[in-house]
């Protein structure tokens, strides 16, 4: 071989490299992701505690192991709860999978009409809105977005 068909022939494996990993991101389908239940852990003036509840469907035909969940999640219109934390779970392929975030809140200061809704929320089902991302634990696999909207009511602590 010459020095020329050295070098096309770099560059050909070097492009199917490249393309190999824009696949593999285009591979992993997105999962679906619904807001299950809110539940009301603590609800004073200082400080509000919620446990959130999350199913996570895995539409691909591999499990997909997900190390962290960035997560925006707003009531009725309004921003409620934000954040990014460690996954350490894993979705079986084809399955269904959960996960509970708790939030501290202080409502009364950052934003206090939520505790008007909240309070409501209780009895009635308000509208949510919940997007974020998937930090999965496969090689050259960007973060995979994530986007419901529905309806919820929060559930009142058990103790």
């Amino acid at each position: 071989m010459t020095g020329q068909s050295l070098r096309v022939g770099g560059l050909v494996v070097a492009a199917a490299m490249l393309a190999s990993c824009a696949s593999l991101e285009d591979v992993v389908s997105a999962p679906g992701v619904e807001l299950t239940e809110v539940h009301v852990e603590t609800l004073d003036l200082k400080q509000q505690t919620f446990l959130l509840e999350f199913d996570v469907v895995n539409p691909n035909p591999f499990p997909l192991p997900v190390s962290t969940v960035a997560y925006g999640v707003r009531l009725d219109g309004h921003r409620f709860a934000s954040g990014e934390t460690s996954g350490g779970f894993v979705v079986p392929a084809g399955s269904e999978g959960e996960f509970i975030i708790s939030v501290n809140l202080n409502l009364l200061q950052t934003a206090p009409e939520l505790l008007f809704i909240v309070r409501d929320a209780v009895h009635r089902d308000i509208p949510y809105v919940l997007e974020g991302r998937l930090g999965v634990d496969i090689p050259a696999v960007k973060p995979v977005r994530f986007e419901t909207e529905g309806m919820i009511r929060l559930q009142a602590a058990n103790h």
